[in-house]
């Protein structure tokens, strides 16, 4: 990282761009095509505040501009839905960017994966658990990361209810038998509960599997599989990488940075 001292007037959009981009590694992390990572929307002044949020929504556009903040940092960008015209509701949220000169930055899987900065990673510094290996291969990445313990799994959902409590999201968990003991944990922010990813925890030998939200089946399935799976919402998992990359922008360019709250309930 290379610190930039901050102008009086800001910094140009494309010097941020250019340190996030190597940071993340942007360029070399595999994603869904629909990712986009990097700048989805470009602006015309130095930026002089920057945002931080999990999705990109009227709702986060509009509380960035009511801060000062020109540029708005996301883990969820604007064209997860793919090729679409811009009407509706994805023209308001173009047209409040442009209108109010407000840039956009995206990422996904590049900040799932960092080593430093990941969500899963960050998440289990939260909970008190100490990541030993990655998690959630996707290509050559790894999404989420895994270790042991020796705790009460009833303990490991405590942990995961007082987080998410305080991140705008409320954890639940599968069934767990009485006096259940967690040896060997895994997380995967996010929609982590799916078919590949529970594979792959029960090849590992997880026993507690933390996600942010996964489909009913999931939970139906666990106890077969010798599994707990603990849902510790999707919005609320995924608050800490952009909160952590704004951070980063702060060190490296003396911006000041503004959370942007906008739970989604799930």
């Amino acid at each position: 990282m290379t610190t930039t001292p901050v102008s009086p007037v800001g910094v140009p959009l494309n010097h941020i761009a250019a340190e996030l981009d190597t940071l993340l590694r942007t360029a070399d992390t595999p994603d869904y095509k629909t990712a986009l990572n990097g700048v989805q929307v470009g602006n015309r002044a130095p930026i002089v505040k920057v945002a931080a949020a999990v999705d990109c929504s009227r709702d986060t556009i509009e509380k960035t501009i009511a801060v000062g903040a020109n540029l708005l940092l996301v883990h969820h960008g604007l064209f997860w839905g793919g090729l679409q015209t811009l009407t509706g509701p994805h023209l308001d949220r173009v047209r409040l960017l442009i209108d109010h000169d407000v840039a956009l930055y995206s990422a996904h899987l590049p900040l799932d994966a960092h080593e430093r900065i990941g969500n899963s990673r960050l998440l289990a510094t939260e909970l008190g658990l100490l990541p030993e290996d990655g998690f959630a291969k996707h290509e050559h990445i790894f999404c989420g990361v895994r270790g042991t313990c020796d705790l009460p799994t009833t303990t490991v959902l405590e942990r995961c209810q007082r987080f998410s409590a305080t991140h705008g999201g409320t954890a639940i968990a599968s069934a767990i038998s009485s006096g259940r003991t967690t040896a060997r944990w895994a997380i995967c922010s996010g929609a982590g509960a799916g078919h590949e990813t529970i594979a792959e925890a029960v090849a590992l030998g997880v026993d507690t599997l933390i996600v942010g939200e996964g489909p009913h089946w999931s939970a139906v399935d666990a106890p077969e599989k010798g599994l707990v799976i603990i849902y510790a919402g999707h919005y609320a998992t995924e608050t800490l990488g952009v909160r952590a990359l704004a951070d980063h922008v702060t060190s490296a360019f003396g911006l000041p940075w503004s959370w942007i709250s906008s739970p989604t309930g799930l």
